[in-house]
């Protein structure tokens, strides 16, 4: 029995775009693939939020939400996340509350507070860059819709909405722990190339937690990159897309789609970006994968771990997938 055996595991996918492969096409492969983790028995799908991206299609994750919902039975279905300062608290409830009525007790309402990363994303948002200032307001409001203690427009209500439960996990890194802490939510949390901040996080986490009515006791869902495969080079070879891609973008201020390997010749600040995107990425094959990310979950006392795997081969996703789901029955 492995390290990771009876750990919970879920799925993020960010709706990463092939070269070759068209939107409507990238979609639908979201989709597919939540079936696909629904079978091999994942506790969670969750889609996320990225604006104007040209690799990243996911940009509605309610709406895309909805789609997975509807095509799946019994996995949960959730955002990670829906960036709250780019949207208005009662709009938020309203959605999720929609989800919640036609998929009951499927739904999980991830929250980040990033906001649009250019002028221009932000300008057509209509937000300003200290918008995630206001997070703590626009989490109070949002919560307030579904329990019923919204005082900030008191005539206003969400409907379908109040007396609705839908789990509320908080995204965060730095201070956003401590505030997960505040409101008593589950934390989901990523710092696989920094260990040590990552244990003081969820330490300061835990020891500031004040239960609520939602979840009486800390809760850590751990986010982590992990692929596997055969043998470790090709498990390696599965990141290197997504490596690739960091360079890319480093270094022309775009997000490409995925190729399926990087270029022969890189420049040297290519290759340094490169590099450093897979260090500290769990790979290898089944064995390696299982004391990495099975050691590290003993060590962050991790509730649940949120996997994400971006590669260009589909089929090398599903099969990544099929054996962290071995290692975890």
């Amino acid at each position: 029995m492995g390290l990771l055996s009876g750990v919970p595991l879920s799925v993020l996918d960010r709706s990463r775009r092939r070269v070759g492969e068209s939107e409507a096409e990238t979609l639908r492969a979201t989709v597919d693939l939540a079936q696909e983790v629904e079978k091999l028995g994942f506790k969670r799908f969750w889609v996320s939020e990225h604006r104007s991206v040209p690799g990243v299609i996911g940009s509605a994750p309610t709406v895309l939400a909805a789609a997975v919902a509807a095509r799946t039975d019994t996995i949960r279905v959730g955002t990670g996340g829906v960036m709250l300062p780019n949207h208005q608290p009662l709009v938020v409830a309203e959605q999720f509350g929609v989800l919640e009525s036609l998929y009951p007790g499927r739904i999980d309402m991830g929250l980040g507070r990033s906001v649009g990363f250019t002028n221009g994303i932000r300008r057509a948002l209509g937000v300003e860059k200290d918008a995630a200032e206001d997070f703590a307001d626009q989490l109070t409001e949002l919560l307030g819709y579904f329990d019923g203690t919204q005082q900030a427009h008191p005539q206003v209500h969400a409907r379908p909405g109040e007396g609705l439960r839908i789990p509320a996990f908080i995204l965060a890194i730095g201070e956003g722990a401590t505030l997960a802490a505040s409101f008593g939510l589950p934390l989901v949390i990523a710092g696989i190339k920094g260990e040590a901040d990552l244990l003081k996080l969820i330490e300061r986490y835990r020891a500031e937690f004040r239960p609520s009515a939602a979840t009486a006791s800390p809760y850590v869902v751990l986010a982590a990159a992990a692929a596997v495969a055969p043998t470790t080079e090709q498990a390696r070879e599965l990141l290197l897309p997504e490596a690739w891609a960091s360079a890319y973008t480093r270094t022309r201020g775009v997000f490409p789609p995925l190729e399926a390997a990087p270029p022969a010749e890189m420049t040297a600040k290519e290759r340094e970006i490169f590099d450093n995107a897979l260090t500290g990425q769990i790979y290898g094959t089944p064995a390696e994968v299982d004391a990495a990310l099975g050691g590290l979950v003993r060590r962050t006392g991790a509730d649940e771990v949120l996997v994400t795997t971006n590669t260009y081969d589909r089929g090398d996703l599903v099969a990544s997938f099929t054996a962290l789901a071995e290692l975890a029955a």
